[in-house]
């Protein structure tokens, strides 16, 4: 479960005097930016991943930037997709999530346009089903 987002943003923070005490500055400037290499290398070696954020580094709603990182690394937006659905799923040992199949909880999020365009459009949620039940639409 990468965190590419939370290492971007300890490493942009470290470069803010006074955000983070001096003592951490140094190994979040130079930790935080080789989070995303380290993932691209995972990826290539075929390590299974599924998506997974450190919220309380960075600020939470802001999760969703992790697809963008993923993508920019060399993963294709459809796997980059299902380590938020199946893979999580999968992780957790569930047999009633993380596909939109007959017999599994109706937990579907719907973006304005597709991701297969433009990944940041993750960043955009238009439409939150749980469990049948509709919580957001346009």
């Amino acid at each position: 479960m990468p965190t590419i987002a939370a290492g971007k943003f300890v490493a942009e923070k470290a470069k803010i005097d006074g955000f983070y005490p001096e003592v951490v500055r140094p190994k979040a400037a130079r930790i935080g930016v080789l989070i995303q290499g380290t993932f691209a290398k995972a990826y290539k070696a075929g390590v299974p991943i599924a998506f997974g954020t450190d919220s309380g580094v960075s600020f939470h709603g802001d999760n969703a930037r992790e697809f963008g990182f993923m993508v920019e690394a060399g993963m294709p937006v459809n796997a980059a997709l299902q380590t938020a659905t199946y893979n999580a799923a999968k992780v957790l040992g569930s047999n009633d999530v993380g596909q939109i199949k007959a017999g599994y909880y109706a937990d579907i999020v719907a973006m304005p346009s597709d991701p297969n365009d433009d990944i940041h459009v993750t960043e955009k949620v238009s439409f939150v089903m749980k469990n049948g039940v509709i919580y957001k639409q346009p």
